[in-house]
């Protein structure tokens, strides 16, 4: 039996850093309790021996799965325990293991997955207590959405029939009184890991931003005219947020979804984070060590060349600026002698405005040549020439 000693883990509190499930579910069961005895475990499991081996079992399972980080957690549990065993064979095994697993890490860097996460929602009264309900489904590395398309759909064609389960394969939100009460919906979105700006902060390495997990984001593009896609000016995006009740990784290879909160954005907010991830991903490529030639080429080759919606953003920028010279030219001929003040800051902050805005409409000769080129591919324009002012 496990007694208070300084060198044993105080309870779940110690596991925290490994798994924040941990604090959650501790609690003891009542079919390891012994008659007449109250919160207290019997058996091979709940000896010092016991926690050893099942510390061990843990490290072996992280470094399979490649999460060398969670390695160190676990022996800093354990370390301890070999400590005060003054068992020094033990100890060397667990700094080799160390050694070999930050080896790893400083090798892999970021070309480890960790995962693949999809949002998965069930819809019709034959599912019974799924009804209605979501899961964040964690699959193997790299799986597509065909791939658990196909899976769910035969698991449950062979459970209800396969006239009856219907793939929806768009992520809008889903309106149940539309829906056939005879047959069933799954509905499938791939998602992403998602923090907030400060958790970043924390959360640097590709390690750390895939591990411990319980925020999933995924994008849903429209119009406020309901169509999908739009031009520029009308391309909106809704952000969804999903939190689920237990962090990743964790024993289920799904969790169920407890809260959801969305974030929408207009159309100057879609092309600033178009842009903002582009400048990640150029920093991203940059950054890494060794350079990785046909990342850092496939990234610049799908920024440097002007793509027929940049070079849209582009025109509407320039037109944008021209109605507002207008509008000031208008206006001046409007007001009275009292606004001639107000009229000169209007013109001053529109000077600035224009002479910040002139690098972002002004093409030079190369890239040009690939708005040219893009004019070639389909662009309606016949006629295209650099934006100057």
């Amino acid at each position: 039996m496990l007694e208070s000693q300084t060198h044993l883990p105080v309870g779940a509190v110690s596991f925290k850093h490994i798994s924040p499930n941990s604090l959650m579910e501790s609690a003891v069961s009542d079919d390891v309790l012994s008659p007449g005895e109250d919160g207290i475990c019997l058996g091979n499991r709940f000896t010092e021996g016991g926690l050893k081996a099942l510390l061990e079992e843990a490290s072996n399972s992280f470094q399979i799965a490649g999460m060398y980080e969670a390695m160190n957690d676990v022996y800093k549990v354990l370390i301890p325990i070999c400590e005060a065993n003054r068992d020094f064979r033990k100890l060397g095994q667990i700094h080799g293991k160390l050694q070999e697993a930050f080896n790893r890490i400083a090798q892999l860097h970021v070309k480890r997955v960790f995962g693949t996460y999809f949002r998965v929602g069930f819809y019709g009264s034959k599912f019974g207590d799924l009804d209605q309900q979501e899961f964040i489904y964690k699959e193997p590395t790299l799986t597509k959405l065909p791939e658990i398309f196909s899976r769910l759909q035969n698991f449950y064609a062979d459970r209800f029939g396969p006239d009856v389960v219907q793939i929806i394969k768009d992520s809008n939100a889903v309106d149940v009184k539309t829906l056939d009460p005879d047959k069933t919906y799954i509905q499938i979105t791939y998602v992403e890991p998602y923090f907030e700006t400060y958790e970043l902060r924390y959360r640097e390495t590709y390690f750390e931003r895939n591990f411990n997990i319980k925020r999933f984001i995924f994008a849903t593009p429209f119009t406020k005219s309901g169509k999908a896609h739009g031009e520029l000016h009308e391309q909106c995006k809704r952000k969804t947020i999903l939190t689920t009740a237990n962090h990743f990784p964790y024993v289920k290879t799904r969790i169920q979804v407890v809260s959801r909160e969305q974030i929408v954005l207009e159309p100057i907010e879609v092309a600033i984070e178009d842009i903002q991830k582009k400048t990640a991903e150029l920093a991203a490529a940059t950054a890494q060590e060794p350079a990785d030639q046909k990342i850092l080429q496939m990234v610049l080759q799908g920024t440097t060349i002007p793509t027929k919606q940049q070079n849209k953003l582009r025109l509407c920028f320039k037109d944008f600026s021209k109605k507002c010279h207008d509008a000031l030219k208008k206006n001046r001929n409007l007001i009275l002698s009292d606004q001639k003040d107000y009229q000169k800051e209007l013109e001053r902050n529109y000077a600035r405005f224009t002479e910040r805005l002139a690098p972002l409409i002004t093409i030079s000769p190369s890239q040009a040549q690939g708005v040219v080129a893009a004019n070639n591919n389909g662009l309606h324009n016949s006629k295209l020439t650099p934006l100057r002012w």
